[in-house]
């Protein structure tokens, strides 16, 4: 089987979940005798480029002349038997869409976010879930600043996704959509899309063996309850300085780059035990995860298939989570983790000190928490899983 995997990366060395399920997905994939041809861009092209650059990258986001004409030719010279598709936006552009299928090839596109109802992909005003775009009036962005807080820039991501949604590109040029979690199928379903080209499959992380006894050359308490990710508003980081406001007698240690960055240092300065540590190596990072007591994670808004909480669980560790898109049916309440409700910071506190003050009850948690990745994270599973999509889809 030969396929061709496209994706537009986030920035150079992003750590972001969709970047790297394209990295891990098209590794497995080779390693288990796929042929696998890789297209993909950066953002990085976009931040390097100059004014005129960035005007013609920008206007482009519409209809990608260059990458339509790109992937048609590869097609044509690869001959693979699946197109999967990461993430298009914004540089790639609906385009390669209708290259694939102007060269009868299948496209399967595996949708990290919420990007077809939500053009920002989050699902988010401010800090409230929004959904309001489904409707597929997505004029309304400019009234809002929804996208990067312009209304200029607002303006022509709305238009972008209404000639497509006209044009139905994303309901017809696809031939399978590979959703994350059921809240994801549902939203699309009340949308219009069809259920029968919806599969449900989750990500997956390598079970990587981390050496208990390795020692941490960073500063931090002997115990400690743990953050990680990207530092934005979306991962619930305001949400949980109010928390730790109230729970200055519980060490937190805190892992991660993003736009809070600064805000959440300077407040971490006055909290003596928040320990902010930055961008931490990804090995690094997984051993300050494992020697943790549990991963704290807060998110607010509608997360795909969070590699954090899978990560976690690969390791062992409980979870204290937001009862919200993916962490709602990955955590059974009382079993592997915690769900709190959005945004319910006394809950999340009262909970957090329980978990802290019953270390046997943390340790059985996190038991459980390995058994649910085995049962479901392993790339044994995952390969099965995709090999079978792609066939399925082939033979449609």
């Amino acid at each position: 089987m030969k396929v061709l995997a496209i994706h537009n990366f986030h920035r150079k060395n992003s750590a972001s979940g969709d970047d790297n399920v394209f990295k891990n997905e098209t590794k497995l994939l080779e390693d288990n005798n796929v042929k696998v041809t890789r297209y993909f861009v950066s953002n990085d092209q976009f931040d390097d480029a100059g004014v005129i650059g960035k005007i013609r990258i920008t206007l482009s986001m519409l209809w990608s002349r260059k990458h339509y004409k790109n992937v048609k030719s590869l097609i044509i010279k690869e001959k693979p038997n699946i197109v999967h598709i990461h993430t298009f936006f914004p540089l790639l552009s609906p385009s390669i869409l209708y290259a694939a299928k102007e060269t009868e090839c299948k496209v399967v596109a595996t949708l990290h976010d919420t990007r077809f109802i939500c053009p920002c992909a989050t699902s988010l005003r401010g800090t409230k879930l929004c959904n309001d775009c489904g409707d597929g009036r997505f004029l309304r962005m400019v009234k809002y600043k929804c996208y990067k807080n312009s209304k200029l820039q607002s303006a022509i991501v709305a238009f972008v996704f209404l000639y497509h949604r006209k044009r139905k590109t994303f309901y017809n040029q696809i031939d399978r959509y590979i959703c994350l979690n059921e809240n994801q199928i549902q939203l699309l379903v009340n949308i219009g899309f069809d259920r029968k080209k919806i599969i449900k499959k989750y990500n997956f992380v390598p079970d990587t063996a981390i050496d208990d006894n390795y020692s941490i050359h960073i500063e931090i308490p002997e115990r400690y309850a743990v953050f990680y990710g990207r530092i934005g508003e979306e991962k619930g980081i305001h949400l949980l300085m109010k928390i730790w406001d109230k729970l200055c007698d519980i060490p937190l240690v805190v892992m991660g780059g993003g736009p809070l960055q600064d805000d959440f240092s300077e407040w971490a300065k006055n909290q003596k035990q928040v320990f902010y540590l930055g961008y931490v190596p990804h090995n690094e990072c997984m051993q300050i995860v494992k020697q943790s007591e549990f991963v704290v994670f807060p998110s607010i808004w509608y997360e795909g298939c969070s590699m954090t909480v899978i990560e976690a669980e690969c390791f062992g560790k409980a979870l204290v989570v937001t009862d919200l898109g993916f962490s709602a049916e990955a955590i059974e309440n009382g079993y592997n983790g915690l769900k709190i409700p959005l945004g319910d910071v006394e809950c999340f506190v009262t909970e957090i000190r329980k978990l802290w003050n019953s270390p046997e009850l943390c340790k059985k948690m996190g038991l459980n928490a390995r058994k649910d990745y085995e049962a479901k994270y392993m790339p044994e599973d995952n390969i099965k899983q995709l090999i079978s999509i792609y066939e399925n889809c082939e033979n449609a």
